[in-house]
């Protein structure tokens, strides 16, 4: 009777806190197909046909899914023609995308469906008189691969071809923690939080897509065993993309026998495709057209070029609230750009959430003083591959003085197996200070190649001309 009444009260707070859509999804319209012309198209357009029997579920009785796009997209010369790797991975996207519009009923995708929407009645009837879970008969996608591979677009290909009534979510990992951890502030005090938690992002996204997962942190760990246990038994479908196999998710980390639990959870639900590829896309553009300028004492450089793009603004210091109350203080800021030194991002407890605030409130950032990375900085290296991943995917515009080329500030981070391989001293040779300071850290390590390869596109032309068309659709209209 005690443990009814404890549900009870978790109902009652349910109701009383619960936020739908705490993170809506973009989507753009469905373009046509366009009838294929390349040798490579013509495969394309054998699989895509070959493999979807469907029509879209809008009612469009042409044949509709990510592998159509994709053909639209090389035939209108968007993308590289010829990549099987990535034919291979469309064809589990476009049986993902046909098992859904066959299933959507039984998945409960639609949004407007009465069926749908779960009531505190029902949710306590669910789980005290009917003990059975609510699997989905589909299973989810967890695509990994080497940087560069195209996992991303990919995964939003696959995700703006989805109808808008239905349930999903597209997201950026460090997002849904964050998401996930503000929850469970609000949360606090019920008997077990992460079950109200993982009722309302069952109700607010049955497709989820989540990308760039990754496992760092130990608490993190331990939540999203128990979380994902409540979204899967509440129908979630996964598609995940990261640059780990699940089996090297949060590998060597604390506690990691706990978080074991998960990764069989996550093999179980979700259909493992590795993405291959020897092509890292985006080293494919016009680099040494950025702001990215390397050498010391050029302060003076950086902050010249920080003038030209605030023009007459009046430049001056700043305050951004960033998450739950927390303030960050900007040192310098003008017209949607902020200049900071490298110690001041990156040298302080700052983490996601305040850099994910940063970039809601500044389009550009001008950072001081990049150093090269080793054992002695390995902290700041974690902050600054965090800070590069956050502006990629907000598209923000970098500036920056560093000691060194992309390559050359992360080329002592080094992965477990990596430094397996450089060879031993001799009893001839005297340790160098250079290696003394190789920093064998397997999270880093495995993000190195990731942090390069951003950093290199950010530099680039095309990069700096889609944020300029970014910021001109910002701009109201007159």
């Amino acid at each position: 009777m005690r443990s009814i009444l404890f549900s009870l009260r978790r109902v009652t707070l349910l109701s009383r806190h619960h936020q739908p859509h705490a993170f809506s999804p973009i989507r753009n319209p469905l373009i046509p197909p366009i009838s294929p012309t390349s040798s490579f198209s013509h495969l394309l357009h054998h699989a895509s046909f070959s493999s979807s029997s469907s029509s879209h579920p809008d009612g469009d009785k042409k044949v509709a899914g990510p592998l159509v796009e994709y053909e639209r997209r090389i035939v209108a010369g968007e993308l590289l023609d010829g990549d099987l790797c990535q034919l291979g991975t469309l064809r589990e996207l476009q049986r993902l995308y046909d098992e859904l519009v066959q299933s959507a009923d039984a998945c409960r995708l639609d949004r407007y469906s009465a069926s749908a929407k779960p009531t505190r009645s029902n949710w306590f009837w669910n789980k005290f008189v009917s003990p059975h879970s609510s699997v989905s008969p589909v299973k989810g996608l967890y695509l990994y691969g080497g940087v560069g591979t195209g996992k991303t677009m990919l995964m939003d290909l696959f995700f703006h071809q989805l109808p808008s009534s239905w349930r999903a979510q597209r997201i950026h990992f460090h997002n849904f923690m964050l998401s996930v951890h503000s929850r469970l502030q609000m949360h606090k005090g019920l008997e077990d939080p992460l079950e109200v938690v993982g009722l309302e992002i069952a109700d607010e996204a049955i497709l989820l897509c989540l990308d760039e997962f990754m496992v760092n942190d130990v608490a993190d760990a331990l939540i999203l065993n128990r979380l994902f246990r409540h979204l899967f038994n509440n129908g979630i479908v996964l598609v995940a993309t990261s640059n780990r196999a699940p089996d090297n998710l949060y590998e060597r980390g604390l506690q990691r026998d706990l978080f074991l639990p998960f990764i069989a959870a996550l093999k179980e639900r979700c259909v493992v495709r590795e993405i291959g590829s020897s092509v890292d896309y985006r080293k494919l553009t016009s680099a040494e057209k950025g702001f990215y300028f390397i050498g010391r004492d050029i302060s003076g450089l950086l902050k010249q070029k920080f003038q030209q793009l605030v023009g007459d603004e009046p430049a001056g210091p700043q305050v951004v609230e960033v998450v739950m109350g927390r303030k960050l203080q900007v040192p310098l800021a003008a017209d949607g750009c902020a200049y900071f030194l490298f110690e001041e991002l990156c040298d302080r407890p700052l983490g996601a959430a305040d850099y994910l605030g940063l970039f809601k409130e500044f389009h550009t950032l001008a950072l001081e003083g990049v150093p090269r990375f080793g054992l002695h900085n390995r902290t700041a290296a974690y902050r600054f591959v965090t800070l590069v991943d956050v502006m990629y995917e907000t598209k923000a515009r970098l500036l920056c003085t560093a000691e060194g080329s992309p390559l050359e500030l992360l080329e002592s981070i080094v992965t477990i197996a990596d430094a397996q391989q450089i060879a031993p001293r001799t009893s001839s040779r005297s340790r160098k200070s250079d290696d003394i300071d190789l920093c064998v850290d397997n999270e880093l390590g495995f993000a190195k190649d990731r942090t390069i390869s951003r950093l290199t596109e950010m530099n680039s032309k095309e990069y700096l001309e889609q944020h300029s068309i970014m910021l001109q659709e910002k701009q109201p209209s007159l």
